[in-house]
């Protein structure tokens, strides 16, 4: 397993901060089969006439996020966690895109789960892994094509800097048809305990590795 480490920046704000790990060996990725492109489209249509009728902040996963962003000093209005993130784009009736089976499932798995979730391409990341706060003037490209300032943000860094954040994650690091061993972080809820997270990924795990082969080992990291 990979060294995980968070860093005082963030335990010294969120005390009850966790990470779900999850690393993955041998696996195939490519487009997503029909059985999860199905799963995902019913869940999207089942969670938009839900919202309709609920507020965004009605579940705790986002309001919970959200008060996280504010203690870690992120304002959660200018900078939406990923996971709210994709839950604005269903209330509005956007579809999400369907990109390949690693990332429809991280998709899947942030709106199921309502926390939000990043994945990716161990074979790019050197060194043990650390939550932190991103340093003065640090920043990365991002998957979503812009040039991202993560100065003062949460950020998963590896020796050659940040590579992650719940907010939005970086090219870099971005897992495509070619990956086969992958890094799978879960932003858990603080007030979720330990045994329960460990639960989810465990579930998230076995789920993953039942469309893309291979195997994994998972755990909790808490502060």
């Amino acid at each position: 397993m990979v060294n995980i480490l968070i860093d005082k920046s963030i335990s010294s704000r969120v005390p009850a901060f966790k990470v779900g790990v999850i690393l993955y060996h041998d696996i195939v990725i490519s487009d997503s089969p029909q059985m999860l492109k199905g799963r995902l489209q019913f869940f999207q249509e089942t969670l938009r006439v839900e919202l309709e009728s609920k507020e965004l902040t009605d579940y705790k996963g986002i309001s919970e996020w959200r008060q996280t962003f504010k203690s870690l000093q992120m304002n959660p209005g200018r900078y939406r966690p990923s996971h709210e993130a994709l839950f604005c784009r269903v209330k509005k009736g956007h579809p999400l895109p369907l990109v390949q089976s690693a990332v429809d499932l991280n998709t899947f798995f942030s709106l199921e789960y309502v926390i939000p979730l990043g994945i990716y391409d161990l074979a790019s990341l050197t060194g043990d892994i650390t939550f932190r706060l991103g340093q003065e003037n640090e920043s990365y490209e991002g998957v979503n094509g812009r040039v991202n300032d993560m100065s003062g943000k949460l950020v998963s860094a590896d020796y050659q800097g940040a590579f992650g954040s719940p907010i939005v994650d970086s090219i870099r690091s971005n897992v495509t048809t070619n990956t086969t061993s992958a890094l799978h972080l879960y932003y858990i809820r603080p007030s979720m305990n330990t045994e329960e997270a460990n639960e989810l990924i465990k579930a998230a795990g076995t789920m993953f590795t039942q469309i893309h082969g291979g195997s994994f080992i998972h755990k909790v990291v808490t502060s």
